[in-house]
């Protein structure tokens, strides 16, 4: 799987894509509070993805809840947390380029589709903006 502009974080299980200079968090483990009087902790069973909505992620959780999940802390954010035994590589497949889609810029976003895709983008934008013409191909007045 190749997502350009990823940047692996140092000094955890986190990668981001670059967006107007800042560096956007796509995938990353989830840090669980275990005790609430303490720091949150890697659970190395979980990560963390960006969704488009908080409605994908509802509707995530609520098609497949041994799978997906969240917690108080993202709430109002849209992420939904994973678990990894429960997943297979064909539904992370899915999954992580979808979150880096969230985050990328559009024009990272364009040059990563296939070129099928751009092409089909092109006639369909070209085919709306057209001005309505009469048997003789001249315009109606």
């Amino acid at each position: 799987m190749s997502l350009p502009a990823t940047e692996k974080k140092v000094d955890r299980f986190a990668f981001s894509v670059r967006n107007k200079g800042k560096l956007k968090e796509f995938v990353w483990v989830w840090m669980e509070r275990i005790d609430p009087k303490k720091p949150r902790v890697p659970n190395q069973g979980v990560i963390a993805v960006r969704v488009a909505s908080l409605d994908e992620r509802g509707q995530m959780i609520a098609e497949d809840p041994k799978k997906f999940f969240t917690e108080p802390h993202y709430a109002g954010f849209p992420a939904v947390l994973v678990r990894l035994d429960e997943v297979s590589v064909k539904d992370l497949e899915r999954l992580i380029p979808e979150a880096w889609r969230c985050q990328a810029s559009i024009d990272l976003v364009k040059a990563q589709e296939p070129a099928d895709t751009r092409r089909r983008e092109r006639r369909s934008r070209r085919s709306t903006s057209r001005p309505a013409t009469g048997r003789a191909g001249r315009r109606d007045r």
